[in-house]
């Protein structure tokens, strides 16, 4: 293929992306995670939609990322009574079961689910508020009306962020995860920054942000480099986010070196990145839209050439309409669960709104994707 091939065809998935990401937004402004996969369908997540927005707010697309985080914010607001429980009960030592916590989806209303699910997760919340700020930087927007829902996301982080907790996988409740406490740290530190939150609280956030950094620094790395939770030693692919785009580490230094070094040799084959060692789900393949955040996290270390071949593997996998999946079965970690999974839900989620974000968040990055040229080929 030669490179102008190429090129035409990033184009096209750049267009596909934005249409997606754009055309399945509900009119409530919440994205969709996946249409059509059976365990996903009518749930929007408050990570990967604030992905999803970050990656709009790149592209372009500033009315839909608003439009998101105005969701957010209802979401949010509309449980002020509950988030202020929680916090006093934890104040009191009374710390509410998992089931009272908040849930990290919803519906397209903005109601919590009726069927069971891993719900207490808290890197969303803190992934909302870093993506919002950002969001608001870019395009220069006023914040006036997220100050409500800021607020009460940061008391709930504020008097949560030491509990274990379901990870971004909805996985291994019983521990506390290094990426879940850099969504949080980056988050709040986020919204200080931007003003959207003011003394005292803002004093509050900065004592406890320190105390996260200082926990991470201490039991968060082993050999050197970030660890998948507290007292582990193995990694996970979301860790390549803490380093890009949240930037909670630094990629030049030696921690964030040493971490994309363990990523790299832990977790990819050929260009594509796997969860982790010994995932199972779907016999554990490889994810683009992790290989997206590795590329974002060696673009930011200065390696624009592995991150351009680690985003060329991502665009590979999109199917012949142009879907990108959640992950593809290829070196699967456990072939023999990949049906299994299929059994249960159908097959593996395409497309999948957070990989075709992560596609375009990456390309924009590293000046693969115009977001003028998209505007151009979407009108």
């Amino acid at each position: 293929m030669t490179q102008s091939t190429r090129d035409r065809v990033i184009d096209r998935l750049a267009a596909r992306s934005i249409d997606l990401i754009t055309g399945l937004q509900t009119p409530t402004g919440a994205y969709p995670a996946s249409p059509t996969f059976s365990a996903y369908v009518g749930y929007s997540w408050l990570r990967d939609g604030s992905f999803i927005a970050d990656a709009a707010s790149i592209a372009g697309r500033a009315e839909s990322a608003s439009r998101f985080f105005g969701w957010c914010a209802e979401v949010i607001t509309r449980r002020a009574e509950k988030i202020r429980w929680i916090v006093a009960e934890t104040a009191q030592g009374r710390m509410p079961a998992a089931a009272h916590m908040l849930p990290a989806r919803f519906t397209f209303a903005g109601d919590d689910g009726a069927d069971e699910w891993w719900d207490f997760q808290l890197d969303g919340y803190g992934t909302w508020l870093w993506a919002l700020a950002e969001h608001l930087e870019r395009h220069r927007l006023d914040g006036a009306a997220y100050r409500e829902a800021v607020g009460l996301t940061a008391e709930y982080l504020l008097a949560s962020w030491e509990r274990p907790c379901y990870d971004w996988w909805e996985e291994h409740a019983q521990h506390i995860h290094v990426s879940t406490l850099a969504c949080i740290a980056t988050g709040l530190e986020a919204v200080v920054r931007s003003g959207l939150v003011a003394d005292p609280l803002a004093e509050r956030i900065a004592a406890e942000t320190t105390a996260i950094r200082r926990l991470v620094g201490g039991r968060g790395i082993a050999d050197g480099h970030l660890i998948k939770w507290l007292g582990s030693t193995a990694v996970d692919g979301s860790l390549a986010a803490v380093i890009a785009p949240l930037g909670f580490i630094d990629a030049r230094s030696d921690v964030g070196r040493r971490t994309l070094d363990v990523l790299e040799a832990h977790l990819t084959v050929e260009g594509g990145m796997h969860r982790y060692l010994g995932d199972t789900f779907f016999g554990g393949g490889q994810w683009p839209l992790l290989t997206c955040f590795l590329g974002l996290a060696h673009l930011a270390s200065g390696d624009a050439v592995r991150a351009g071949e680690l985003f060329d593997w991502a665009a590979a996998t999109a199917t012949a309409d142009l879907d990108l999946p959640e992950q593809v079965p290829a070196h699967l970690i456990a072939p023999g669960m990949r049906q299994t999974w299929i059994d249960r839900w159908g097959p593996a989620a395409t497309p999948l709104l957070w990989s075709h974000a992560m596609f375009l968040r990456l390309g924009v990055a590293l000046g693969r994707i115009d977001p003028t040229r998209i505007e151009e080929d979407t009108r």
